[in-house]
């Protein structure tokens, strides 16, 4: 957009533009060997212990042999999407502009395939840094319906996921998620407005609202992501597609009557939010 050989000077066409000169300038710097390996020891701490806030993580780490001030974890924290599941203090807040919908499953009992869908994102480390996975859910099958990577925690990808899982199955009753500003935005709650699917949104700490996508990425992380270590976004694409393969086509679960997600989704199975709690 900005051009140095152009018949005006940088400063005046980032003026015009309403941007600072040193915005132009600027190249980002990846991420240090050290912080990529702070990352990825908070992302395994977390996936295990999601009731761990900044202080808990920071003593954990120290444990570890690794001294981390707790306003450094809070920024990794934000840059990962991470906040303790637990009843807390609201400081972890959605985009103001955006609408909260209400949590419809309580007590709601859940026994067939496209009755509720859910949606979470989550951290994925790399060798050289990470990515961000999100993934759509049947809740009473547990199969994964789509799924997307990105480097970036926009609501694009979130949103090229839903049109995936829709064109694929059809659609759902009710599609919850948590109050992040990506599932919060228009762009994405419009897509669900328009097929006359209800929207539930989880309340903020509220641990097992979402329990099964929660669920998911351990099984994601434990079982494959790091045990197959990729290096970039290319192997990590093809990785993640073997693992959701297996993940939907032969891995069976106890709480399906040892069916695989793909079974019961073509089948019948029931459970209640009793039981996932």
């Amino acid at each position: 957009m900005i051009t140095p050989k152009a018949g005006l000077s940088v400063s005046r066409q980032c003026t015009l533009l309403g941007i600072a000169r040193s915005s132009f300038y600027y190249r980002p710097q990846p991420a240090s060997s050290e912080e990529l390996d702070l990352l990825a020891r908070l992302d395994r701490i977390f996936t295990n212990h999601p009731v761990y806030g900044s202080r808990r993580l920071q003593v954990a780490l120290a444990r570890e042999g690794v001294s981390v001030g707790r306003r450094r974890i809070r920024r990794l924290m934000r840059k990962l999407g991470l906040w303790a599941v637990r009843p807390k203090r609201n400081t972890s807040k959605p985009h103001p502009a955006h609408k909260i919908y209400p949590y419809l499953l309580r007590d709601m009992t859940i026994d067939r395939p496209n009755q509720v869908w859910a949606t979470d994102i989550t951290y994925i480390p790399l060798a050289r840094g990470f990515l961000y996975l999100v993934a759509i859910i049947d809740w009473a099958t547990r199969r994964v319906l789509s799924w997307r990577l990105s480097n970036t925690q926009t609501a694009g990808f979130c949103v090229e996921a839903l049109r995936e899982a829709l064109a694929r199955f059809g659609k759902a009753g009710i599609f919850n998620t948590d109050q992040g500003s990506q599932f919060t935005s228009e762009e994405f709650t419009k897509v669900l407005v328009d097929q006359g699917i209800e929207i539930s949104m989880d309340g903020r700490g509220r641990c097992h609202d979402n329990i099964f996508v929660e669920r998911l990425w351990w099984t994601v992380k434990y079982e494959w992501v790091y045990l197959r270590p990729a290096v970039d976004g290319i192997e990590q694409q093809r990785s993640l597609a073997e693992f959701f393969d297996w993940y939907n086509f032969r891995r069976p679960h106890q709480a399906l009557g040892w069916k695989t997600p793909d079974e019961a989704y073509f089948g019948e199975v029931g459970t209640t939010m009793a039981e996932a709690a």
